[in-house]
């Protein structure tokens, strides 16, 4: 299964807001609008299922703004279609990894070896520390 196939279309549900950019374009960009911040209502969606959306709602929950809107925003490129791409793009990657479910983790053991090749080395080592301490006698009387 593909990871598009996880969530609709949602690009009729998207509301698009340009301004002027404050990246590349020189001149260009004290004229022209660039910027796109696009916005997206999970709440009010009709694409998106009603499990859909309780996920999106709860792993989204301190990144969304007014407590159901998505926001994404991209000054990256000097014209306002591509910005317009990359902020789809982004939202799309954002809802997928949301929706991704989390795999869990599968404990294995270590290999004996392993552990026997530790064990070994904490051995050499304490051999190592035990021939640095003085002959005889306390170290305190001298």
């Amino acid at each position: 299964m593909s990871m598009l196939s996880i969530i609709p279309d949602l690009r009729r549900e998207f509301e698009y807001i340009t301004s002027r950019s404050g990246g590349p374009g020189g001149q260009n960009t004290n004229k022209t609008e660039t910027k796109v911040i696009l916005r997206f209502d999970i709440a009010s969606s009709t694409l998106l299922t009603d499990e859909q959306k309780e996920t999106l709602l709860a792993k989204l929950e301190f990144s969304l703004l007014e407590g159901s809107v998505l926001s994404c925003t991209s000054q990256k490129f000097r014209s306002q279609l591509q910005n317009k791409e990359h902020c789809i793009e982004k939202c799309h990657q954002v809802l997928i990894s949301a929706l991704t479910p989390i795999k869990k983790r599968i404990k294995t053991k270590v290999p004996k070896a392993v552990h026997e090749k530790r064990l070994l080395a904490k051995r050499i080592k304490a051999s190592h520390k035990f021939y640095r301490r003085k002959i005889g006698g306390s170290s305190l009387n001298q």
